[in-house]
């Protein structure tokens, strides 16, 4: 039972030793999609660029890659944007930024593309959706 108790003990305290972390508070963030630009027909097992183009409200907001859904031929597609908590923010106003995704599509068809452009005013997801043809080269 000392055995026990001593171990408990010991788990105990090194739990309450965690330091906290040094740097500023960050969590993720989907950036609604203002315009994209897609080649009006894609090649298999190359790299086509897809550019997207978001607003970035303010300087605590920072690029962190797309958030990226595969279903069959269908992908759904948002920016994805770090935010830094507890720190002073300059407000932007109208500051587009373009970022590239490279799409390396494995199979021939048609395949649906849903950009997240935001949600409308009952909450429900709105998307852009283009439909383009994947071909050999």
């Amino acid at each position: 039972m000392k055995k026990i108790a001593f171990l408990l003990l010991i788990v105990l305290t090194s739990i309450s030793c965690t330091k906290e972390p040094d740097g500023p508070r960050v969590h993720l963030e989907l950036m609604p999609i203002s315009n994209v630009s897609i080649p009006d027909t894609l090649y298999a097992f190359e790299n086509n660029e897809i550019d997207v183009q978001y607003n970035r409200p303010s300087t605590c907001y920072g690029f962190d890659g797309f958030y990226y859904e595969k279903l069959d031929l269908t992908r759904t597609i948002a920016v994805q944007n770090y935010v830094i908590e507890d720190q002073p923010c300059t407000t932007l106003t109208n500051e587009t930024r373009e970022e590239t995704l490279i799409f390396h599509p494995t199979q021939i068809g048609n395949y649906t593309f849903k950009f997240w452009q935001g949600k409308d005013t009952n909450g429900n997801d709105i998307f852009l959706q283009l439909v383009r043809p994947v071909v050999m080269q």
